[in-house]
């Protein structure tokens, strides 16, 4: 289905917007830059809402449709690839929500890398060659393939900007177990490959990602937070990927990459001093287009938007507190 078909509805929704929620009947509410989580006993519901973060700062704008796309872009891999690592899920009610267990989260966050792109090729241009501990080749261009896919782990800052790590500095400082570090290592590979092959059938490269993982309440590592959606992931198109590369052209991607470029060409990359710049309606309406685009193209599926003029009352009536977060 082209992303046209979804124009009017768009533009409709831009005054209707989810960009917060505030639920009492669910519990304790934490507030993250994407996502408002409510928690009680074992459980979380996770409502996924339209706000857009770029360079550690929630933009004032929401974007329509994008916590649909992205929690139900979530829901779509985590079913794929939970034969590789179990993850949380325990539903999805309401396009905007997963009702997940209640997680311990680690220390880290576990990027893999297959391409020179983004946060790694500015370090490659800085003329740093150890990325994380991983030794990268001389010689390479802005988003070339490295030779295979590197985890590149980072830490979790409270505030500001998380911070790149090694393997053997994070087990140093205590933040995880040397067996631990490379069990989740061993996933979030696995799903790395996964993801790319699923990619590859839909005519893009998964360029790279992030995965986070947390210790559920009978005490084994899940996969959390989300997977493979374009919040935590970046994609190329494959078929212009070499011509572009040789041409030493930018890359057709679909990602939120566009919207930190859109930003840095407006003097803000997030430091201090820089203001924040507004998206105006036509870009907010561009990036939903986007959104919607990536996820019809990697999952093949036509997105069905819920238009709802209130989803926060839309979500309200489709949970039943003692059913979905079962004090348990």
């Amino acid at each position: 289905m082209s992303v046209n078909t979804h124009q009017a509805a768009i533009e409709a929704q831009l005054d209707h917007t989810l960009s917060g929620t505030s639920y009492a009947e669910f519990g304790s509410r934490y507030q993250g830059k994407v996502r408002d989580t409510y928690q009680q006993g074992k459980h979380l519901v996770l409502i996924t809402t339209d706000r857009i973060s770029a360079f550690d700062h929630v933009l004032r704008q929401t974007i329509p449709f994008k916590g649909q796309v992205l929690n139900q872009l979530a829901a779509y891999f985590f079913e794929a690839t939970s034969d590789i690592a179990p993850n949380h899920v325990v539903s999805v009610p309401d396009p905007n929500v997963t009702v997940a267990h209640r997680c311990e989260p680690t220390s880290l966050e576990f990027v893999v890398r297959a391409y020179l792109v983004g946060h790694a090729w500015r370090t490659y241009r800085s003329g740093q060659r150890v990325l994380c501990g991983k030794m990268l080749p001389e010689g390479l261009r802005q988003n070339d393939r490295l030779p295979k896919p590197i985890l590149t782990p980072t830490t979790k800052a409270q505030v500001g900007h998380d911070e790149d790590i090694s393997r053997e500095d994070a087990i140093a400082q205590g933040l995880i177990s040397a067996e631990l570090f490379d069990q989740l290592e061993t996933w979030a590979l696995a799903l790395f490959e996964r993801g790319t092959q699923l990619a590859a059938a839909q005519g893009l490269i998964l360029v790279d990602t992030k995965y986070e993982f947390g210790r559920a309440p009978d005490g084994r590592h899940v996969l959390i937070d989300e997977v493979h959606t374009p919040d935590s992931s970046r994609y190329f198109y494959s078929d212009p990927y070499e011509a572009l590369l040789s041409q030493g052209q930018p890359q057709q991607q679909l990602s939120k990459e566009f919207v930190r470029e859109w930003l840095m060409e407006r003097g803000f990359q997030g430091k201090e001093g820089q203001s924040l710049p507004d998206l105006p309606d036509e870009l907010r309406a561009q990036v939903s287009a986007r959104y919607i685009e990536l996820f019809e193209k990697v999952t093949g599926r036509a997105f069905k938007p819920d238009t709802s003029p209130d989803p926060a009352g839309r979500i309200l009536r489709s949970l039943s507190p003692a059913d979905q977060l079962g004090a348990d």
